[in-house]
């Protein structure tokens, strides 16, 4: 028998899973959470020491629940962007940014206004390292100097493990302005952006998904738990990792993951580009292929601020407040709720935007503003999709995973505004599976990437959309976008005493 060891670094915790190659099955999972500190608007940090302690907590778990077995590979997957500055030893400056983390705004902007092949490609947004290391250098320049590597969380917990610096080819692509096809950074758009250093900073060797790393540290065998004759495979996106066991390698075929936030992703065999969506990365996950991103910063995060901060439910109160909710019909509360909390990812990308609700009465409820709030969500959703079939790409499968599978309304009115059938796998593992796939190739189980993709497809169940909700969520998608155009100019403007300075004192 033999064991991968997939790691999902997600938002609130590290999950670690036991994937048996031969019966094609997760043996067990174990996870431990850490947690998120938001010092300013728009801020949002965790310490990497707790994703290191989380990871030991959980691996330990695993082994022990598992009976200690011997573990051929293991590979990690994480958030992105969350950036981390740290000493060549791998000790941090600072907390890392986490993907959420909006406070480079203005050196996102910046970037859009740089004319540069790559940029073409991997466009401008305030949850990439890019701009995140542009904000860096401006405001906290003594760590910025003292980085010897800024990378992502991925990169650091690859070091923690083997004691290398590599960087994974799929963020260094989606998310780096990495160009694949001529292997080489951006060195001189990163000089243009003001920050000629960064090249250097970044983990000098990158490694496509699925290729190997090498052996674990003594030490961090100790600390997982494991031999040290353990292989390391190369991960990376959480969410585009989970393509590997969704089996949307196709062209019209999407990954919806609905969780904190929602992820859309899909290939093409050709250049398509489509304004507004992010991409497309040549061979960013496999050879050959285009890969294209859409997704919302704010989903079931807004969800359980309103249910849990807003309205003091646990979570007993909080399904009967969805239940409540779903007696209601689409857009019948009268309400228009704008789903920008922490801004847009796409298709506006626009870390200032706001989220707004409008056509409040004396008459509504919590379970009418629930409702809403749920459409909102929906509604972003389908606008994504719109935005694609407005370029001639027509979606024709959609597998779906994540945490909203929890939220049976939530669900029901994503397929319902998307006009799509959605296979929902029956659990939120798929990135812990395809983990396990880029672990299997690279013990060379698998020619290439896309064979080990296909044989841990994961099967879903079929979801479809009712018609006459479709039709409302049509009127109410129309009423969406032109309320975003009307809306967006008022709520993107910053309160005059928003601080994008240095980080505050302890």
């Amino acid at each position: 028998m033999t064991l991968l060891l997939g790691l999902d670094f997600g938002t609130g915790g590290v999950r670690a899973g036991l994937y048996d190659l031969h019966s094609h099955k997760l043996v067990q999972v174990a996870e431990a959470p850490y947690t998120t500190q938001y010092p300013q608007l728009g801020w949002a940090e965790q310490a990497p020491a707790d994703w290191w302690t989380a990871l030991g907590k959980a691996c330990r778990q695993l082994m022990a629940q598992a009976g200690h077995p011997q573990v051929a590979a293991v590979c990690v997957a994480t958030t992105a962007s969350t950036v981390v500055t740290a000493q060549a030893d791998g000790q941090p400056l600072a907390p890392a940014l986490l993907w959420m983390d909006c406070r480079a705004a203005v050196e996102s902007a910046r970037t859009a206004q740089v004319s540069h092949p790559m940029m073409n490609q991997g466009g401008d947004a305030v949850e990439w390292l890019v701009p995140k290391a542009m904000w860096l250098a401006e405001h906290e320049p003594e760590v910025y100097r003292r980085a010897a590597r800024i990378c992502e969380a991925v990169d650091w917990i690859n070091f923690q493990l083997t004691g290398r610096w590599v960087a994974s080819q799929l963020n260094a692509s989606c998310k780096w302005n990495y160009d694949t096809l001529q292997q080489r950074f951006p060195v001189e758009l990163y000089a243009e952006l003001g920050i000629p250093e960064l090249a250097q900073k970044l983990p000098p060797e990158v490694i496509k998904v699925g290729g190997r790393i090498g052996p674990l540290t003594g030490e961090a065998a100790n600390h997982l738990g494991l031999s040290r004759d353990t292989l390391v495979a190369q991960g990376g996106i959480d969410a585009h990792m989970a393509m590997l066991s969704a089996g949307t390698t196709g062209a019209g075929e999407l990954l919806f993951i609905g969780g904190t936030s929602v992820v859309q992703l899909m290939h093409t065999p050709k250049r398509i580009d489509v304004p507004g969506i992010w991409g497309p990365y040549p061979g960013a996950l496999l050879d050959g292929q285009w890969l294209m991103e859409g997704g919302q910063v704010s989903a079931g995060s807004i969800l359980n601020w309103l249910a849990q901060k807003m309205f003091g439910l646990d979570d007993a109160g909080h399904q009967q407040l969805i239940r409540q909710a779903a007696q209601l019909q689409p857009g019948s509360t009268g309400l228009l709720v704008l789903d920008y909390w922490m801004g847009n990812r796409t298709p506006y990308r626009s870390p200032d935007m706001r989220g707004a609700i409008m056509g409040l009465s004396l008459n509504h409820d919590r379970h009418d503003l629930y409702r809403a709030s749920v459409e909102a969500i929906a509604l972003g959703s389908a606008n994504i999709f719109h935005t694609w079939r407005c370029e001639g790409i027509e979606i024709t499968r959609v597998v779906a995973a994540g945490g909203f599978q929890k939220n049976p309304l939530w669900l029901q009115a994503t397929v319902d505004a998307t006009g799509v059938p959605f296979e929902m796998v029956p659990h939120d593992n798929l990135t812990l599976i395809g983990t396990a796939a880029a672990a299997a190739c690279a013990l060379g189980e698998f020619s290439d990437l896309q064979q080990a993709a296909t044989a841990f497809t994961t099967v879903g169940r079929l979801i479809e959309p009712d018609p006459y909700a479709h039709e409302q969520y049509i009127e109410l998608l129309g009423r969406y976008r032109a309320a975003t155009d009307s809306v967006a100019p008022i709520s993107c403007k910053p309160p005059a005493n928003r601080v994008l300075g240095v980080r505050p004192a302890a």
